[in-house]
């Protein structure tokens, strides 16, 4: 089963795409991991998407493909993957169409702008091991201490307020249209995003049972 996850930033898709992996045995392809994870790495195609994701704008679509052509070409991906970052945009949704994939099922999850930026600008990293926290949803009981190593707590530049906006404007402005060209095709499904993560969960996991029991 291949399958996109759709949402603006912070709407919770890598939650919901490792849940997905767990039940259904299928590799999660993030293109956010996998380009932090170069950039980490110093390669050649770190570099050049850092300026654009540190300002909250989307990694241009030649870069984005050609790493997400070679994932899932690999025997990772043969009995299928779930897609979350990627397409962003008409064109890299072509691009896919073009590259012969097949997608099954486009899951969004919707949630509203206004809590986007409440999830969103209230996360912390820690410096040393990597934990998450969250000033409000997951706070540390020294403020801005690991609690787990005691390392330094830091906002990741794609996580500040403004950056956060302009991201929420390039989604609605270029990833969002995405809904419309999945719709046509007969296999978008869009899930209200809720206030507990268990209940997004039970909604996603729902609408791809019934996606399967309607192809049985």
């Amino acid at each position: 089963m291949n399958l996109i996850l759709m949402g603006a930033p912070g709407a919770g898709k890598g939650t919901q795409s490792a849940n997905i992996s767990a039940k259904w045995n299928i590799p999660a392809v993030s293109t956010g991991d996998l380009l932090r994870g170069a950039i980490k790495d110093g390669t050649e195609l770190g570099m050049k998407a850092k300026s654009f994701m540190d300002s909250g704008n989307l990694v241009p679509d030649e870069l984005v493909i050609n790493i997400i052509k070679e994932y899932i070409g690999s025997d990772k991906c043969k009995n299928g993957f779930i897609l979350d970052g990627f397409p962003r945009s008409i064109p890299q949704a072509e691009a896919l169409d073009a590259m012969g994939v097949k997608i099954d099922l486009v899951l969004s999850i919707e949630v509203s702008d206004e809590k986007i930026i409440e999830r969103m600008s209230g996360r912390r990293i820690c410096s040393g091991c990597g934990a998450s926290y969250h000033i409000l949803y997951k706070p540390t009981k020294a403020e801005n201490i690991c609690d787990a190593c005691g390392a330094s707590l830091y906002t990741r530049a794609d996580d500040a307020a403004e950056t956060v906006l302009n991201r929420l404007e390039t989604y609605h402005a270029i990833t969002e249209p995405l809904k419309e060209y999945y719709s046509k095709k007969g296999n978008l499904v869009c899930v209200t995003g809720r206030e507990k993560v268990e209940d997004t969960s039970a909604a996603v996991l729902e609408a791809i049972s019934k996606y399967e029991a309607s192809k049985k």
